[in-house]
């Protein structure tokens, strides 16, 4: 494949070289001695080199019982002369096999009731990005909405809240300005600032080295830390309890994470960090920079002004 997409050694000659071999390559566990095997010795014999740089291989999705997830193809039914003459008969026999064979839900269900956001983030935080089998269950991806989705999104609600009632009550628009620093000497701010930054340079540095099953475990337990600690200890303070002057500090860091936040989950739940976006970046002042998505912005890059061990 790698030498007749760019019909090789016969054209094309520099696209080739330069694009070779490849940066990463992906497919599933069932690929292995047809897929991964033939390229390296295809390559191996031509070049003497390995045709990637990168092997991600995914295990297989299994049905709930762990079985392997089956269908019934119309070509089987159509084996049948009776059935392939006879519709009522097809009917039949395909609501009988189909019903009794098909032991896994409906993809089209599963997006209707959850969304693909929530789908997507279980299938990359099981053991299936690690080519081990997982056995599918509608009641994980039911998870994922639960103790990811509803605490993060209560995060951005809280902050949206206090965000009006400061301009309602006091008069104050919510503004932010990245490019300025938080000088704020309360503790759990500068904790969760450090955190945030900290989990930034972890996930640039890992998705460099295409680990996937490790890189989400820590976003979802950041979120954890952001909703369960840092919203719930500091509720006061965001409802300007304390004052103004302490007050506006507390918006500013839980925009400045939420921000970050956003541009980190983009590329693992696309929609609901593009709905966030939306919101947060009213805040933000007019650039050069195309802020129309999320999806147009550059990678965060770790502030390490916030670092702190």
């Amino acid at each position: 494949m790698p030498y007749a997409q760019q019909h090789y050694p016969f054209e094309n000659k520099d696209t080739f070289e330069k694009s070779f071999p490849a940066d990463f390559i992906a497919e599933g566990l069932d690929q292995t001695r047809g897929w991964f095997y033939t390229l390296l010795v295809i390559s191996t014999a031509i070049f003497d080199q390995p045709p990637f740089k990168n092997l991600i291989v995914n295990g297989l999705v299994l049905a709930a019982d762990g079985k392997k997830m089956s269908k019934v193809k119309l070509s089987f039914f159509l084996s049948f002369p009776i059935i392939a003459v006879c519709p009522s008969y097809l009917a039949f026999f395909f609501f009988f096999f189909f019903q009794r064979l098909k032991n896994y839900p409906d993809p089209s269900e599963i997006l209707d009731e959850y969304g693909a956001d929530a789908l997507r983030l279980y299938l990359i935080n099981s053991p299936v990005v690690r080519a081990e089998p997982l056995k599918f269950k509608k009641e994980g991806v039911f998870a994922v909405i639960k103790e990811v989705f509803l605490p993060w999104y209560n995060a951005f609600r809280f902050f949206v809240q206090n965000a009006r009632r400061l301009e309602l009550e006091d008069g104050i628009v919510f503004a932010y300005d990245p490019s300025q620093h938080i000088a704020s000497t309360n503790v759990m701010d500068i904790w969760i600032l450090a955190a945030a930054q900290s989990l930034t340079q972890y996930v640039i540095q890992e998705m460099s080295l295409y680990h996937l099953y490790t890189v989400v475990p820590k976003l979802v337990t950041f979120i954890e830390e952001l909703t369960n600690y840092y919203v719930r200890f500091n509720r006061k303070r965001l409802k300007g309890e304390n004052g103004l002057e302490d007050c506006q500090l507390a918006l500013k860091t839980l925009f400045e994470v939420l921000f970050t936040l956003c541009r980190l989950m983009a590329p693992f739940t696309p929609f609901l960090a593009e709905s966030m976006y939306q919101n947060l970046k009213l805040a933000l002042p007019k650039t050069s920079e195309d802020n129309r998505s999320v999806h147009f912005l550059l990678f965060p890059e770790p502030k390490t002004e916030y670092l702190n061990e």
